[in-house]
């Protein structure tokens, strides 16, 4: 009974997630659109930085931004906070039911450190924690005067966090962290900046003070890192489900790679937004920093002799029947039917285990040589198999697995 609990509990928080984290992205992509699209007038109010005029949904709408604020608050004020707060408290469950609860699978990986899982769970809530803290400091340190040095610091400090990560948890694990920390960053500065500024700010005029400019502009940064940080951590989230991203000894460049990524893809639409100019050679940037994504994810999960690899033979006849009759096909079978098999079987033999994960069967020697695509990215490019290599794959047998695989010349990829 609990394992469908557990699974059902898992669905409907990766379900709220996604639909919070939806509506949190979409309001700061909205806010930060708007902001930069702010014309000047000359018969705007007193106070007021600039305009835009919108139409959506068959209306017309028509805004004003107050640098600072206005001569009297409206009673009917509209906070945009509780996105940000949903999205990171679902996305803590989810990280509780998926890498906490299934910690051995996921989180653990005894080659790179064999952890026990109350100590896993405490580097994870620690490494969130300081993640905030050492940002935080770097904001408030006289690095905040500058913004691209700042923005330059925060990128080597939050590489430097995923290749930590790498050095404490399976390769899953580290890139689902490195996501968890930015995330922790972005909502903690609506929670901790943004909300608690304005706030101050509305107390203030609420008194009759004239509100601090400061706290306006502390928290434009604080959205602004926001804006640019958004595009990466969704890669992160994702890419505990594709292991060519998360399961190779590079995965940490790959999330340095990927902030890059984001950054020139967020300027080349805030500078549209801003002035109307649209600087393609950003998307030029962004597609040859994914093809070196691309490049490292390819890497093998293992080190190869000298002279070995994965170059494949030219083998005639179909692919699959080439991979049966391959003299390397014996030591395939028998790695994969004692390494893998238990798990993915028609009826599961581990403990927990309803079904096969994603419905992948591996029993049978017909099952084997039909899921070779898929052996090659989860067990030869990449460790994501076994999970947390609880079944003590080797790397002579994953470059067993590598020899079969080049036997099959022009194997599908489904």
């Amino acid at each position: 009974m609990w394992t469908y609990l557990w699974e059902w509990l898992s669905f409907a928080a990766r379900w709220l997630h996604v639909v919070t984290a939806i509506a949190w992205i979409g309001s700061s992509f909205y806010f930060i659109a708007l902001d930069l699209g702010l014309r000047k007038r000359p018969d705007l109010p007193a106070g007021v930085g600039g305009e835009a005029w919108q139409v959506h949904g068959g209306g017309f709408y028509h805004v004003q931004k107050y640098l600072v604020a206005p001569g009297h608050m409206p009673e009917d004020l509209t906070w945009f906070k509780w996105e940000s707060y949903s999205a990171w408290l679902s996305g803590f469950a989810l990280l509780i039911l998926t890498y906490y609860i299934g910690a051995q699978w996921t989180l653990i990986d005894p080659d790179v450190a064999d952890l026990p899982v109350w100590g896993a769970i405490a580097i994870s809530l620690a490494g969130l924690a300081l993640g905030w803290i050492v940002y935080d400091g770097l904001c408030k340190s006289p690095l905040r005067k500058n913004d691209t040095a700042l923005l330059a610091v925060l990128f080597v400090y939050v590489v430097l966090t995923s290749w930590l990560f790498t050095q404490v948890f399976s390769g899953r694990g580290a890139m689902l962290h490195t996501g968890a920390v930015i995330a922790t960053i972005m909502s903690a500065n609506v929670f901790r900046i943004i909300i608690p500024n304005q706030t101050i700010v509305v107390a203030d005029l609420k008194a009759g003070r004239t509100p601090q400019a400061r706290l306006g502009a502390e928290a434009k940064q604080r959205s602004l890192h926001n804006n640019y940080l958004t595009l990466p951590v969704v890669f992160l989230m994702l890419s505990n489900h594709y292991p060519l991203a998360f399961a190779t000894r590079w995965n940490w460049v790959i999330a340095g790679l990927v902030l890059l990524i984001g950054a020139v893809i967020r300027h080349f639409f805030n500078t549209l937004h801003r002035t109307s100019a649209r600087l393609w050679w950003c998307w030029a940037v962004a597609a040859v920093l994914f093809a070196a994504v691309i490049t490292l994810s390819g890497a093998p999960g293992w080190t190869a002799p000298a002279g070995e690899g994965l170059a494949a033979r030219d083998w005639p006849g179909d692919p699959e029947l080439a991979l049966s009759t391959s003299p390397h096909f014996g030591d395939a079978e028998l790695i994969v039917q004692s390494r893998c098999s238990m798990c993915h079987a028609r009826q599961p033999l581990w403990p927990g285990l309803i079904h096969a994960p994603k419905a992948v069967l591996l029993e049978t020697a017909a099952d084997i040589v039909h899921n070779a695509p898929l052996i090659e990215r989860q067990a030869v490019r990449s460790h994501a198999m076994p999970p947390g290599n609880l079944t003590g794959m080797e790397p002579e047998e994953r470059m067993l697995l590598a020899k079969w695989i080049a036997s099959g010349d022009g194997l599908p990829h489904p």
